[in-house]
């Protein structure tokens, strides 16, 4: 008798891709930051540039032992944390230039404050966090940003801000 798995629900898919997009967008934003051209990092990592790009871009093809030669050759080190796993159980010394996944609201009350539109959304890809802060960084009151808010700004800043930015 054979047994087949059954098949994942949409969401679930959905939610996978979305976590890989995240991972690929942290990925990049690190490379980034510590100024290694895509080139320089694929050769690192033993693979292609095309490859370390479809990396970056969370392409579910692309072998997860391809994600961890990467990670490895950036020294980021892959750690899981629960969805329901509050941020301050990572000292904000740990997190200087750390870009999560997914942005949880609740952690970043300024951020909270700058998506109030965004009715039911519990979380942000970082991209979308980063679109917030810069488009409504007037209205950002710096002296309530807490440690963990300002080293959130300034990886996103580092990783998609290009220098040009008001935040």
């Amino acid at each position: 008798m054979s047994y087949t798995m059954p098949s994942k629900p949409p969401i679930i898919a959905s939610v996978a891709a979305e976590h890989l997009i995240a991972l690929g967008q942290q990925i990049r934003a690190h490379r980034k930051a510590l100024r290694i051209s895509a080139t320089t990092a694929a050769e690192a990592a033993g693979m292609s540039r095309v490859t370390l790009h479809r990396i970056e871009k969370g392409e579910p093809a692309v072998t997860m032992g391809a994600y961890m030669n990467t990670m490895a050759a950036l020294g980021l080190n892959f750690g899981l944390i629960t969805a329901t796993e509050p941020i301050e159980a990572h000292p904000a010394e740990h997190r200087e230039g750390w870009i999560p996944a997914r942005i949880r609201l609740i952690d970043y009350p300024q951020l909270k404050q700058l998506a109030w539109q965004l009715q039911g959304t519990e979380t942000l890809s970082p991209k979308e966090a980063w679109d917030i802060y810069e488009r409504n960084w007037r209205h950002l009151d710096e002296p309530a940003l807490t440690v963990n808010e300002q080293q959130l700004i300034d990886a996103l800043r580092v990783a998609f801000g290009g220098g040009n930015s008001h935040v």
